[in-house]
């Protein structure tokens, strides 16, 4: 292949990764675009700590982005340690023929295909049937756990965004140079003090993206919440793990299908959507100051 030829397909291929990268910037302008264009005049204090009126055509979301809020931080409780120690196990301690290491990742990977609201049904049945009813029979049968709410919701959606973490976390262990670990244990360092010590503080800005995938996905889910917790209408604020709550993704959906008067909840509607990107940006914005100021300490 001669050099004109070779340019002339680099730059081919360049202009066509370009244009890829330029139609998502694109897509995504357009969506945030359309968003605050519909949804910018309805933010008011009013709308962002009042509660749904007349119907839901009128009022304010609180009660939604207070559930969102909520949800999303139990969410990331529940499922970052457990993400984090699956994959330490799975790249710092299971041997390189592990069935059992081969299995969780043919698990993980099975996870991370199978479709949202399926996600709904397994934390119907598990959780809120099976461990919410039967822990309510332990304690004497009153009706506490075996219902939809805020702590079931949160834990299907830490099983759904498991993968993410997951694959994230083994990523970022596997970019700390093995040179640092065979140093640490070559001046007499156990495996677990440089694995608290030399790994995990080169791995956590890399953590910490798998953290900003996972709030990303589950802030915006609704399929698997609409069987595990979330409310169709609920004015009041969630006051325990077991309440359920208005979430802004299914308020969406509520005020896209079920309105009896579509014109006076569009501005309402497109309210709802741009308050939900910007608390979604919010939570990721977090996560990314904290990932830097991580990286930069790890830097200095």
């Amino acid at each position: 292949m001669s050099a004109t030829t070779r340019k002339l397909t680099s730059g081919l291929f360049s202009g066509i990764s370009g244009l890829a990268a330029a139609l998502i910037v694109a897509a995504l302008a357009v969506i945030i675009g359309d968003a605050v264009a519909g949804g910018w005049s309805k933010l008011s204090w009013e709308f962002f700590t009042g509660e749904p009126t007349e119907g839901m055509t009128a009022g304010g979301i609180f009660p939604a982005i207070w559930g969102t809020t909520v949800l999303t931080l139990m969410m990331t409780v529940a499922v970052m340690p457990v993400g984090v120690m699956t994959a330490i196990y799975l790249h710092e301690y299971a041997p390189v023929q592990s069935r059992l290491a081969a299995a969780v990742r043919v698990a993980v990977q099975n996870l991370a295909g199978v479709p949202s609201i399926v996600f709904g049904l397994f934390g119907l049945g598990f959780f809120i049937h099976f461990l919410g009813e039967g822990m309510d029979r332990a304690l004497g049968g009153e009706l506490r756990y075996g219902q939809p709410g805020l702590l079931w919701a949160s834990l299907t959606l830490a099983v759904l965004t498991l993968p993410v973490v997951i694959v994230a976390t083994e990523e970022a262990l596997r970019a700390v140079p093995t040179d640092l670990r065979n140093a640490s244990l070559a001046l007499g360092a156990t495996k677990s003090q440089t694995l608290w010590r030399i790994v995990l503080p080169g791995a956590t800005p890399g953590i910490l993206t798998g953290a900003i995938l996972a709030v990303s996905r589950g802030a915006g889910e609704v399929a698997p919440i609409l069987l595990t917790g979330a409310a169709y209408f609920l004015p009041e604020l969630p006051s325990t793990i077991n309440s359920q709550f208005m979430h802004l993704g299914y308020h969406t959906y509520v005020l896209a299908t079920q309105s009896p008067d579509v014109e006076a909840t569009r501005p309402l509607l497109y309210g709802t959507v741009l308050v939900l990107l910007m608390l979604t940006f919010t939570l990721n914005f977090v996560a990314v100051l904290l990932r830097s100021r991580t990286r930069s300490r790890a830097n200095a």
